[in-house]
């Protein structure tokens, strides 16, 4: 849940990068959050007005590079932080003024095509897919969990809906060879005996152990409401997302916080004090046909975003109970 998704090229395309800046009017000057830095373009166009500081965050450490060149031409404005986006808590920056806080979900070039990470069902070797300041791999859900459990994360996290049978494969084959990488896809590939053309048989079940390895419910549960917490009256909380999981999470943090209709519309509105945030467009920002074209995986992409609308710190949500039941699947990976 790291960054931008790019091309194959190796060129960086930060996803709906106009679309941010016109949200966030870093022109105004402030200090903004990017909570995954990745390949830094979201930190780099804002630095690029007068009066501005960025702090960067992001849980991996090769992101460290990047961050670097921009310490050096920014050396008075840009701070990062090697950290998980659920830790803004840590940084201390209740009196920052923090105009603007970016969550971009997706992934960079670099993050795609390292065979370390294993995030593409391309990769050769041991499965992995963890992001950073991780505690296990794919490599331990795989051979550690039950099928049952498998069964649950794929069909929750990947919206898969063979899950059963390719959880019973999985558990068969683990009995009799150890599952690298291109076993696992090759397993799904055979139990697929219809194809999906438009997407490759193994994507929902690597997008479902993604998910899992990294707790990405829990970390942007966790972030939603640290930035909200620290964001300044006025300022602007933006999440591009990039599957329907993280999106529906969005939606509904964004959506239950924020201004409520009457009953009737021959009503006056109701003053609630939970109404914390102004929510101006109820439908996500998506990219142009011709961002599409430069860049195919940004397709996927939705922006959605909203105004904080007073000072305040502590707050109370139910998004936690909203999702117990996805929460709840995560926490199986406490024991590995």
């Amino acid at each position: 849940m790291e960054a931008t998704m790019v091309s194959d090229a190796p060129k960086h395309y930060p996803v709906l990068l106009n679309e941010i800046i016109s949200i966030i009017t870093p022109q105004r000057g402030g200090t903004f959050i990017d909570c995954t830095f990745g390949q830094g373009g979201y930190s780099e166009k804002i630095l690029s007005f007068k009066n501005t500081s960025v702090i960067g965050l992001d849980r991996d450490i090769e992101t460290k590079k990047i961050a670097q060149r921009l310490l050096s031409k920014f050396e008075q404005r840009f701070i990062f932080k090697n950290k998980r986006f659920s830790q803004l808590n840590d940084l201390k920056l209740k009196s920052k003024n923090i105009r603007g806080i970016i969550f971009d979900l997706g992934f960079s070039y670099t993050q795609i095509k390292s065979s370390e990470k294993g995030l593409s069902f391309n990769s050769n070797g041991e499965l992995n897919m963890r992001l950073g300041l991780n505690t296990f791999s794919a490599k331990d859900v795989i051979n550690k969990l039950s099928r049952k459990e498998l069964e649950l994360i794929f069909k929750f996290f990947g919206d898969e809906k063979e899950a059963k049978g390719i959880s019973i494969k999985i558990d068969k084959e683990r009995k009799k060879n150890k599952i690298d990488t291109q076993i696992l896809v090759k397993l799904i590939e055979d139990f697929k005996v219809k194809k999906n053309f438009k997407i490759h048989s193994a994507t929902k079940v690597f997008q479902a152990l993604r998910i899992f390895v990294n707790k990405e419910v829990t970390e942007l549960i966790n972030g939603l409401i640290s930035a909200t917490k620290i964001l300044d009256k006025g300022g602007v909380l933006a999440v591009v997302t990039f599957n329907s999981l993280e999106d529906r999470i969005v939606k509904y943090f964004f959506k239950s916080l924020s201004e409520k209709k009457s009953v009737s519309r021959y009503l006056p509105s109701v003053d609630n004090e939970k109404i914390l945030f102004n929510l101006l467009e109820k439908k996500p920002i998506i990219p142009s046909e011709k961002e599409i074209k430069l860049n195919p995986p940004s397709r996927s992409a939705k922006l959605r975003y909203v105004i904080k609308k007073n000072d305040f710190h502590e707050f109370k949500t139910d998004i936690f109970k909203k999702f117990q039941h996805l929460i709840k699947i995560e926490n199986l990976g406490n024991r590995l």
